[in-house]
């Protein structure tokens, strides 16, 4: 898994901190009161988003499935002495995240990795509680040129609001907010190719 390789070196770039800064502070912002909730980062890869909440969580849980990246997380919390994180390496995601225990789930740049939308769809809604939170931050539907440097990317080219709305809503959530937050620059074929990432905000009912 490259996500395994790139681990060690995946903080050097300062672009992912200020993305993961702009995503939390709009969480923020639109949640206003983080006093006593436990959320859950989705796809936590080192923890840049949730190291942006440690403070306004309760307790946060933090998933993946890469051992790399799990690792490299739990060498950051042993420095940083931070001790309402929970890192949590996993298999599979349908069968190892708890029921109705967090009242937020956010996740950064990783939906467009899971094939099964409606199935993930189904796991966020069994794991939050009632009136919870599912915040998703992604890339607004692009070209396929985002992932061109990986050969066998198999995944979404982002996302078209309408569409991953009709999934979530299918699946018991009402969208609640919507925004386009920022821009992710990147250079392909010599030029600077710029995508944007929306934060969208859902409620389960």
């Amino acid at each position: 898994m490259h996500f395994d390789n790139e681990a060690q070196t995946w903080d050097n770039d300062p672009k992912k901190t200020e993305r993961a800064k702009i995503v939390s502070e709009e969480i923020i912002s639109y949640i206003k009161n983080g006093n006593g909730r436990n959320a859950m980062e989705f796809g936590c890869g080192t923890g840049l988003l949730s190291f942006q909440l440690k403070d306004f969580f309760k307790s946060i849980t933090l998933i993946d499935n890469s051992e790399g990246m799990i690792k490299v997380l739990k060498e950051k919390i042993a420095k940083s002495g931070i001790n309402n994180f929970k890192p949590v390496y996993i298999q599979s995601f349908e069968d190892e995240i708890s029921k109705a225990e967090y009242d937020v789930i956010y996740t950064l740049m990783t939906l467009h990795h899971i094939l099964d939308l409606s199935k993930i769809a189904e796991v966020f809604h069994s794991a939050l509680k009632y009136e919870g939170y599912l915040c998703i931050a992604d890339l607004v539907k692009e070209d396929g040129s985002f992932h061109s440097h990986i050969a066998d990317f198999e995944g979404h080219n982002g996302f078209e609001r309408n569409s991953l709305m009709q999934i979530l809503t299918a699946k018991g959530f009402e969208v609640v907010f919507y925004k386009v937050c920022l821009e992710i620059e990147k250079i392909s074929d010599n030029k600077i190719m710029k995508y944007p990432l929306f934060l969208m905000i859902c409620k389960k009912n």
